[in-house]
């Protein structure tokens, strides 16, 4: 009797330590992996300090750009339907205005240099970025695609997958629903300093796997994925549909980026953010400037489907937060 009252004590002890990490484990494993996703956006009330001389300085131009009403440095990622549009306000308003394309880290150059009226970003702004007298505009948010090779017969990954996979936890696509072939991961970890899009799926570049396969450039990241049928990468929707016979989109969740309602709502997951700014103090801020945001923000109200743009004012509606004209917060 006592023998079997030892065994069965024994046998509840270890049960009950065996059940600890399940019943103390503070997140399921998908809050774990929920946890890996960066914060989208950073604090829009810091303000970075500067030396007081640089506050003092004025707004002063290239000496090769001459004499213009506005130079603007606009970054490559939306130049292809805002140049077009800022054009036609110059010359409607009969201005001399100087565009400059880029990237967010030449962009925060000309800020930081005070060398333009209007820069341009793809992310919203690091903390460095927040310079003293600068606000930011958010134009709208792009979907960014999950890619894979034309032949990939995978077609829908979960949210959960896409991290296992860039994490390097999930290495064969057969784990997936594909062929049994080693998964080859392509990540292009841009603009490091800044809440980039891929953050949303891995917060910081240790949480990739070592094997990840990392690209500088756009063209580069559809290079690779189209040339290797066990590829899978990212990049923003339009990008993608430019070059839909040379890769694939996957739907995340069952849900495709070409969706914009679910963008809007936030049920798709990834996208980027397009602001523009503006120099706010007496002696560096251009009225013409401001205007033409306000015209921008406005027609690409008009074009934001074409542009698969989910534009400010339909992410307003959509309970995004916003401090001013700057998204700063998803929807709950």
């Amino acid at each position: 009797m006592k023998l079997a009252r030892k065994i069965r004590s024994t046998i509840t002890l270890a049960g009950f330590f065996m059940a600890l990490p399940v019943l103390f484990s503070p997140v399921s494993a998908a809050e774990d992996l929920k946890s890996l996703r960066g914060k989208p956006f950073s604090d829009p009330s810091h303000v970075q300090k500067m030396p007081p001389e640089w506050g003092k300085k004025p707004v002063k131009y290239d000496p090769a750009i001459g004499d213009a009403d506005l130079v603007i440095s606009l970054n490559q990622q939306f130049s292809h339907f805002l140049e077009p549009l800022i054009n036609k306000y110059a010359r409607k308003n009969n201005l001399k205005i100087v565009v400059k394309q880029g990237t967010c880290g030449i962009s925060a150059g000309m800020a930081s240099g005070k060398k333009g009226d209007i820069v341009g970003f793809c992310c919203p702004p690091a903390n460095t970025d927040r310079l003293p007298g600068l606000s930011f505009h958010t134009i709208g948010i792009h979907p960014v695609s999950i890619l894979v090779h034309p032949d990939n017969p995978v077609d829908n990954l979960s949210l959960d997958q896409v991290r296992m996979i860039f994490k390097g936890d999930i290495l064969n696509w057969s784990k997936v629903g594909g062929k049994d072939k080693s998964i080859y991961a392509v990540g292009r970890l841009h603009c490091k300093k800044r809440p980039a899009d891929w953050r949303q799926i891995l917060d910081n570049e240790d949480l990739f796997a070592p094997e990840l396969r990392t690209v500088e450039a756009i063209e580069d990241m559809f290079s690779l994925v189209s040339s290797n049928p066990d590829s899978i990468g990212h990049e923003v929707m339009w990008m993608s549909s430019e070059n839909r016979d040379k890769v694939k989109t996957l739907r995340i969740n069952s849900i495709r980026p070409q969706q914009l309602d679910h963008v809007a709502s936030g049920r798709y997951p990834f996208y980027r953010t397009l602001n523009l700014t503006t120099w706010e103090v007496k002696h560096m801020k251009k009225p013409q400037a401001g205007k033409l945001i306000d015209y921008l923000i406005s027609e690409v109200e008009k074009i934001s489907k074409d542009a698969d743009i989910v534009p400010a004012s339909r992410l307003r509606k959509a309970g995004w937060k916003f401090r001013d004209n700057e998204l700063v917060g998803e929807p709950r």
